[in-house]
């Protein structure tokens, strides 16, 4: 069992950093830092968005408007923590 908990938190744990490098990815798109024409940039971008959107997107439906600012991926890993941190301090005690 404790092998079924190290792959969950494994996979969130790059989850964690696919959420990070796509917010990384929009900000150096954002401000043409990145070629978007380049097809290793763009297929990369394509891979972070499809990865991640599908988290982010009723996140984003739930917040206000806040003129430009998308805090969404900051409440996914606010999220993303405290699963990993469930998963350590209450369901791994009970199941050792």
């Amino acid at each position: 069992m404790i092998a079924l908990l190290r792959t969950i938190d494994m996979a969130l744990g790059i989850y964690w950093w696919l959420i990070i490098a796509s917010a990384i990815f929009s900000w150096l798109y954002a401000f043409n830092v990145v070629n978007p024409r380049n097809q290793f940039v763009g297929s990369v971008g394509t891979f972070l968005y499809r990865v991640t959107e599908p988290a982010l997107r009723p996140i984003r439906n739930l917040l206000p408007d806040l003129g430009g600012i998308d805090i969404s991926p900051i409440i996914l890993l606010l999220i993303i923590y405290f699963l990993r941190q469930l998963l350590w301090t209450t369901i791994a005690p009970v199941l050792l």
